[in-house]
């Protein structure tokens, strides 16, 4: 793709960075029996509820698999008889579904700006690949081929990698780029700033609780924790399942970003969430694992 001779630019593009600040969600909380917090909904019937009677743009929800509870969240564009009907919904599915407000807006993190650009697009590069045939490639978010199907490394620049295949929306938010160059130079590590480098060792599931990492081009390394898995996020663009729901913020241009642990576990893509890293929000990630199966890649 002609990067790698310049070292700066390359590992700028593979760090694509995001977030450090973990922030609670605000809102009024809703159960439908505050005396019964020992009992829990059956996740599967919840979730399937929730897809015939709230499947509306601001919503998501979440599974936390240790207790078999579910937290739906609503944006701040979910109000009127919209709210009436989510609060109605969740009252009515038992004590172990939780209703929450997020801040702001939930959006897809893609703008026009730095790290990968496809025309007046910009996100970031989640992790370096090998594809089924040898080739070099990386992963991104989905999302991010609306842009172009082309990536550069800088604003109208030379295209530096072609997507293969993406998903979005659907069952994942993820793309699959080889760079055009087959020398390309792009080792398995996420660039997190300070001339400081994370090794990715292996793909690794999200667990609750955990705290992870992220890199974005726009707000550089976040951190937070993993608070929900098998989320699923209607988009204005679209629905979305199968994703990580977390407290690490993100911001517009930062999409498509790593999502990782301090020990080099890679576990996921950034896709999009509420709120940014001044004020806090509620971001989800595309599990790499299903992203690496999905298109027959493996990690650098």
């Amino acid at each position: 793709m002609g990067m790698h001779h310049n070292d700066h630019r390359r590992t700028k593009a593979i760090a694509a960075a995001v977030g450090t600040l973990a922030v609670a969600i605000t809102a009024v909380t809703f159960t439908s029996s505050q005396a019964a917090d020992d009992q829990v909904a059956d996740p599967a019937k919840a979730t399937a509820t929730l897809r015939d009677k709230a499947s509306t743009p601001g919503t998501a929800w979440a599974v936390d698999p240790t207790t078999n509870r579910v937290l739906v969240t609503a944006d701040s564009t979910v109000t009127g008889a919209r709210w009436d009907n989510l609060v109605s919904t969740v009252e009515g599915m038992g004590p172990g579904v939780r209703l929450e407000r997020a801040p702001g807006v939930f959006r897809l993190f893609a703008e026009g700006g730095d790290a990968i650009f496809a025309g007046g697009s910009r996100c970031s590069l989640g992790f370096n690949v090998t594809t089924d045939d040898g080739r070099p490639g990386f992963l991104t978010a989905g999302h991010c081929v609306a842009g172009g199907r082309q990536f550069s490394l800088s604003p109208g620049g030379r295209p530096a990698a072609t997507v293969v295949e993406s998903t979005f929306p659907g069952n994942g938010d993820f793309a699959l780029f080889t760079y055009d160059n087959r020398a390309t130079d792009a080792p398995g590590e996420v660039d997190t700033g300070n001339g400081q480098r994370v090794r990715i060792r292996r793909a690794a599931q999200a667990q609750v609780g955990r705290q992870v990492q992220r890199m974005g081009s726009t707000t550089g390394l976040r951190s937070g924790r993993v608070t929900g898995l098998n989320a699923t996020v209607n988009y204005p663009e679209g629905r979305v399942t199968g994703l990580i729901q977390t407290s690490v913020c993100a911001e517009g241009g930062d999409s498509g970003g790593p999502l990782f642990a301090r020990n080099g576990d890679a576990i996921g893509l950034t896709s999009g969430g509420s709120g940014d890293c001044r004020s806090g929000g509620v971001t989800f990630f595309s599990p790499v694992t299903a992203a690496l199966a999905a298109t027959n890649s493996r990690l650098q």
